[in-house]
């Protein structure tokens, strides 16, 4: 697909195609728990194809998963049956030569599978771009390292952070590759720790490193939609636009329309009803509600595209999910 001309179709629409990041909630119309989902290809694919189906999305989204590679690396990740997976201690501390972390071959831990549910859901989704999806890089090194841990070490051993980030970098830009392969159209790389950084370290320890793997693997067939939900991205609007993604995806910590003037206007903006409170804990009214007011302060600016703030939890009602669809509808057609 030409994912260069259907960023600027979306943009020049009327109407927007909402794009939330719905990929969890299958879990309940196919009746397994999220660890059997994770662990079956198969599934995967399954779960992707059913919400393409359900809802009238503009491209279909794989799962935000972000212990996926850090558990490739040798991450223990704790697992449950109706929450997204997370990681659990450090494999990297101050102490630790990172030349001893070794980095994981595309396929080692359950990266092999997501690549593999990628490539069969690109095969039987035609209507729409797949986007499959990674962790970037400041995020992985996070995890790798503790994520309370690596802000103080940005500080006091930033030749550490950047030797991790190095091999962080090396193994998504593979990752992201193997997608590419596999027929995906793009992927969503969730950079959201790097939102808790102030912008000059932001600059120094994300975004150089998030540009590299854009670089590497982004064209006119496959876009990189950087995610970020933190809270420092409007402060650190400038490092988040150097990343050169094709499409940005902010978090509910901070509003759209702050954000949506400082990102290039050839760029797809998306964004970010809240997940949590409105779609997994609101109403049907509330959400309604909230997407309503989303879609009024933002819907002036072309490149902007309704969304949730980050993936929908899984066990979201899925009434609360089709109230998102309908508000956007309700806000157009009274137009």
């Amino acid at each position: 697909m030409d994912m260069k001309q259907w960023a600027a179709d979306q943009i020049a629409a009327e109407r927007k195609q909402p794009l939330p990041v719905v990929s969890f909630p299958a879990v309940q119309p196919l009746g397994i728990t999220v660890a059997e989902l994770i662990g079956d290809s198969g599934r995967q694919a399954e779960a992707m194809v059913l919400v393409a189906e359900r809802l009238p999305t503009a491209a279909s989204v794989s799962f935000m998963d972000l212990s996926v590679e850090a558990e490739a690396f040798g991450s223990e990740v704790r697992v449950t049956d109706d929450e997204v997976p997370t990681v659990i201690g450090s494999v990297v501390d101050e102490d630790s030569d990172p030349a001893e972390l070794a980095v994981p071959a595309v396929g080692d831990g359950r990266t092999g599978l997501y690549v593999e549910a990628v490539r069969e859901a690109a095969s039987r989704i035609g209507d729409r771009p797949v986007l499959a999806g990674v962790i970037g890089p400041f995020s992985l090194a996070g995890r790798l390292m503790d994520v309370n841990e690596v802000m103080v070490l940005c500080y006091e051993e930033p030749e550490l952070v950047h030797a991790v980030l190095e091999k962080c970098t090396e193994f998504i830009r593979a990752y992201a590759g193997a997608f590419k392969e596999a027929g995906a159209d793009g992927v969503v790389m969730a950079e959201p720790l790097a939102g808790l950084l102030p912008p000059e370290l932001m600059a120094e320890f994300s975004t150089p490193y998030a540009r590299r793997i854009v670089d590497a693997v982004q064209d006119d067939g496959f876009i990189v939609v950087y995610h970020n939900c933190g809270g420092s991205v409007v402060a650190a609007a400038d490092a988040v636009a150097a990343t050169g993604a094709a499409a940005f995806h902010f978090g509910n910590a901070i509003a759209m329309a702050d954000i949506l003037p400082l990102m290039p206007s050839d760029a797809l903006v998306m964004g970010n009803v809240d997940p949590a409170g409105q779609i997994r804990n609101g109403t049907p009214e509330s959400v309604r509600e909230a997407t309503l007011a989303l879609m009024e302060s933002c819907s002036k600016y072309p490149n902007f595209i309704p969304s949730t703030g980050c993936d929908v939890p899984p066990m979201s009602p899925w009434e609360n999910i089709d109230a998102f669809f309908a508000a956007v509808d309700e806000f157009y057609d009274a137009r």
